[in-house]
């Protein structure tokens, strides 16, 4: 296995991960949040989907997102499928776009995002991607401990 499958396993590992937690999460307690600056659930799984298609306009871009409008911009929260079904498309060009990539790619490509002072190889950044999802799904497993709510089993 080089280390682009290993990415896309990773990728893919995550998202069944994630998505077996979002859909642990009863409709009731989709719009619940811990205190008045946190994220709801809804909105946290929204965060994780946006956020992969702004990380991927990133990359596409090489750092600048120009005049970047997300297409979640006016999308209501509707529930948990709703959200996956509409980043299915998003998630699938991303997923193409690291099948194509070379293993050079994951150092020679480079990443400089001026606003941030951030400069990543490709590689680097792409695990941050993966990262940032994980990251979320834990604090919406501590969300369901809060809630006293029976928590999806990940470790399978």
């Amino acid at each position: 296995m080089n280390s682009i499958n290993i990415l896309l396993l990773n990728f893919k590992e995550t998202r069944r991960r994630s998505i077996n937690v979002w859909k642990g999460i009863p409709s009731e307690y989709l719009h619940w949040k811990p205190d008045a600056k946190a994220m709801s659930c809804i909105e946290m799984i929204r965060h994780v989907l946006e956020g992969e298609h702004l990380f991927h306009t990133i990359i596409k871009n090489r750092g600048n997102l120009g005049d970047y409008t997300s297409p979640w911009k006016d999308l209501a929260f509707i529930d948990v499928d709703h959200e996956v079904q509409f980043a299915e498309s998003y998630k699938t060009e991303l997923y193409t776009m690291i099948e194509q990539l070379s293993v050079n790619d994951l150092k020679d490509i480079v990443i400089h995002r001026e606003e941030v002072n951030q400069v990543k190889e490709l590689g680097d950044y792409l695990n941050r991607m993966v990262y940032h999802e994980a990251v979320h799904t834990g604090q919406l497993l501590s969300y369901l401990r809060t809630l006293h709510i029976k928590r999806p089993q990940v470790w399978d």
